[in-house]
């Protein structure tokens, strides 16, 4: 195991863990790590609501005094920073290059969280990208659009996440009033916005690939397709997604440009969750985030494709010669999986309660559920992943049995899942 100068063993921090910190720990611990956690001062607003995961052998609040923070991470032996969630990415790399540490380094930390540096990044690397720009001036976007991206443009704020604000928009008008929203906000991690990224509507499917890098390598732990639908008014929100076997040849494209993009955003060490819109012309970056991918639950992946990336990201630290053996490809597909995303078609709702999902449960291709809100909240009709109800997760050998499942499921949201009175 390894051991600091000073004889003790290593610790390995994680700078915004307040989501998979429940997940992460475990991994690490049955490694032999202990875990240290680091709070920034702009967490999710989200995640930041969840109770503080239990288990880690302390935690720091960083309050912007780089040096203090160091300091407090160097007489904790701390070997290793991992961003744990979005809100982390850049402080990981900052905390990690101060104590010389294993990491991504600084010089392209912004491209890793800044959706316009991040593209600025591949055209510099010569990678294909989006057609991109950045502006305060809704009538600089309008111009563009009508000048040489076309309608519909995707407009979003240049550094949240989880679909915050991202609207297709088809008019000069709709990007306005689009704009005028996103700038009198603020993203997920309470920052204002001032600016608006647009971006040319790529058209395709659209997949994301998780991964897991020790010095440069790149494993593959899950390709995955999503589904989304479009409403009425622009916003686009999740509706499932399915795994992409391997052998696909499809999965080969999307895992060869993934890595050119890892390369270019200088994503040499651990985890990372990459969207690529597959175009006419190619595999297209939609972004691409140097942490885990949300939504993982370990039993689940292990069982349908034999690995996990949770796993993999503890492995890359504690035993990085156990990576390495591993082909680059690192999943297998043992069972049809589907993970569906609920939504509310209401204006109103009410969070569902056990009686309620017990139909949703007797699913023959049933594995899992997972409310965001307790039984009894009021919901509001779903235009984000914020405004999603949880998700459902159906596994089965056979796909048309999933299929059949997944449309009882849309139907039992229509007519009666969310209706009740609330708390």
């Amino acid at each position: 195991m390894p051991t600091s100068t000073h004889g003790r063993r290593q610790r390995v921090a994680f700078v915004d863990a307040l989501s998979l910190g429940r997940l992460m720990l475990p991994a690490v611990q049955r490694l032999g790590l202990e875990a240290v956690h680091v709070q920034s001062p702009s967490p999710d607003v989200f995640m930041a609501k969840l109770p503080f995961p239990e288990g880690f052998f302390a935690n720091i609040r960083h309050h912007g005094d780089l040096a203090a923070t160091v300091s407090q991470l160097r007489g904790l032996d701390v070997g290793w920073v991992i961003a744990g969630g979005e809100s982390g990415v850049e402080l990981a790399d900052r905390l990690s290059a101060e104590l010389g540490t294993p990491g991504n380094g600084t010089a392209r930390t912004t491209a890793r969280r800044n959706k316009y540096e991040m593209v600025l990044a591949l055209r510099e690397s010569g990678r294909r990208h989006a057609d991109t720009m950045v502006s305060s001036d809704a009538d600089e976007i309008v111009g563009w659009a009508e000048r040489t991206a076309g309608y519909p443009v995707v407009l979003k704020p240049v550094s949240s996440a989880g679909t915050d604000n991202v609207v297709a928009c088809s008019s000069g008008e709709q990007v306005r009033a689009v704009h005028r929203k996103i700038m009198a906000g603020t993203d997920r991690y309470a920052r204002p916005n001032t600016e608006v990224l647009a971006q040319e509507f790529l058209d395709g499917d659209e997949y994301f690939v998780n991964t897991v890098s020790r010095e440069g390598r790149h494993h593959t732990t899950e390709i995955w397709r999503y589904y989304k639908n479009r409403l009425a008014g622009g916003n686009i929100i999740y509706d499932y997604n399915e795994m992409l076997a391997p052998e696909d040849p499809v999965a080969g494209e999307l895992d060869s440009y993934v890595r050119e993009v890892l390369d270019a955003l200088g994503i040499r060490h651990w985890a990372a969750h990459t969207e690529v819109m597959m175009t006419a012309r190619g595999p297209v970056l939609v972004e691409c985030a140097a942490r885990v991918g949300g939504g993982q639950i370990p039993e689940i992946s292990n069982r349908c494709f034999g690995t996990n990336q949770i796993d993999l990201l503890a492995l890359s630290v504690a035993d990085p010669a156990a990576l390495e053996r591993l082909p680059d490809i690192a999943y297998r597909v043992n069972q049809h999986l589907r993970y569906v995303h609920l939504v509310n078609p209401h204006e109103l709702g009410t969070a569902p309660d056990d009686e309620k999902l017990a139909v949703v449960r007797e699913l023959p291709s049933f594995a899992e559920a997972r409310m965001a809100h307790p039984a009894g909240e009021p919901l509001a009709r779903t235009i984000d992943v914020a405004t999603q109800p949880g998700y459902v997760i159906l596994i089965s050998d056979d796909p048309d049995q999933i299929e059949a499942d997944y449309r009882t499921l849309r139907r039992l949201e229509q007519d009666h899942l969310y209706a009740g009175v609330t708390r």
